[in-house]
């Protein structure tokens, strides 16, 4: 009798026959677990398996990297795409003002057309309604009341400090979005982001001051420079504050919800304090007016707000306010072909200094991670 696990000894598998082997290593081989020797050797269909020095296995970690380097590229293009369509909104708007258009009105009818035009669109797609409750207080409540500060704090800017200086205030923002995106978001703050943020907001400076015709601000009263000031910085800060927002909530809640969000909240906000502060919003007052106020909003609310949160899901906030400082550029341009305006040497300089701002910029994000 054997005991358990006594092996027998078969004096003819010595001489078992070289073909036989092979029906007995696949028999072998469909036993449950049990795999032949040469199963490292062999590839599928029975080819021999090829050997590959120890950075084959790392070859597919490249895609990834790859990956992430295209999408980070896509999102500055979008935010320079962004900008250069907020670019349009200054020669519609001056066309709207000559028209006799009341400057806090053409903000809140784009807002009220966009939010018709998105209301629309979810009888199509009703998935753009179902909204996190959370996003309804936090885009809704705290991104409308950025967006509506933003429309009228500008356009008192304007009022009181001139389109050059309220537009020179605005782009202090890129600066405030790369020092607060390190605590608010965690983003890294390097020193080329800073330098970066301060060379556009240097360069967006002279930009609106080289085409500027105005007499300056020494030619302007006190309290309306004041007004003007008080309202270019609340408009700086509300547009740094709309970057920052949408970089946290575009990547949770999705682009459309967002813009859908605040643009609610914005004509909301905008709808109660307007006519509490003497500036009800008249409706345009002829066809023209009405047809620059639709091409406002769908360019400047919806198809720049599509275009920027794009970018924001996929790059920082830093380099998204760098890269869309190209508006006033493409707004200058415009207002050098169509208005007829002219630019001094400096505006030149400044024009130079936002277009080698985005362009360094761009090339950083180029850069593949490490």
């Amino acid at each position: 009798m054997l005991r358990p696990g006594t092996r027998t000894h078969s004096p003819a598998a010595p001489d078992a026959r070289p073909q036989d082997r092979a029906p007995a290593a696949g028999h072998l081989a469909g036993r449950a677990g049990v795999r032949p020797l040469c199963a490292r050797m062999v590839g599928p269909a029975g080819r021999p398996r090829r050997h590959h020095s120890g950075h084959s296995r790392g070859a597919p970690r490249a895609r990834p990297r790859l990956t992430a380097r295209s999408s980070r590229l896509a999102g500055y293009l979008f935010a320079l795409a962004a900008g250069a369509v907020w670019g349009t909104t200054g020669p519609l708007s001056t066309a709207l003002y000559r028209a006799g258009e009341a400057i806090t009105g053409i903000g809140f009818w784009r807002l009220a057309i966009g939010l018709a035009g998105l209301l629309v669109y979810a009888l199509f797609r009703p998935r753009l309604l179902r909204i996190d409750r959370s996003a309804w207080l936090l885009v809704g409540l705290g991104g409308g009341a950025l967006v509506a500060l933003f429309e009228v704090a500008y356009q008192f800017g304007i009022a009181g400090a001139g389109v050059a200086g309220a537009a020179a205030l605005l782009y202090v923002a890129p600066v405030l979005v790369a020092i607060l995106a390190k605590p608010l978001l965690g983003e890294r703050l390097t020193t080329l982001r800073v330098v970066l943020a301060l060379v556009v907001m240097a360069g967006a400076a002279l930009t609106v001051q080289g085409g500027s015709h105005g007499a300056g601000a020494a030619a302007i009263p006190l309290p309306s420079l004041i007004q003007g000031i008080t309202g270019g910085l609340l408009a700086m800060l509300s547009y740094a504050g709309t970057t920052l927002l949408a970089r946290y909530a575009v990547p949770r809640y999705g682009a459309l919800q967002v813009l859908f969000l605040e643009i609610v909240g914005g004509v909301l906000v905008l709808g109660v304090v307007l006519p509490l502060s003497g500036h009800t919003p008249l409706p345009p007052h002829t066809t023209g007016a009405w047809i620059y106020v639709l091409l406002l909003s769908l360019g400047s609310v919806l198809a720049a707000n599509f275009l920027f949160f794009a970018a924001v899901k996929r790059i920082d906030a830093a380099p998204t306010a760098v890269a869309a400082t190209i508006e006033p550029v493409v707004g200058t341009l415009l207002a050098l072909t169509l208005l007829n305006q002219q630019l001094s040497p400096l505006g030149w300089l400044g024009l130079a200094m936002v277009v080698g701002g985005v362009a360094t910029g761009y090339l950083q994000e180029a850069k593949p991670t490490e």
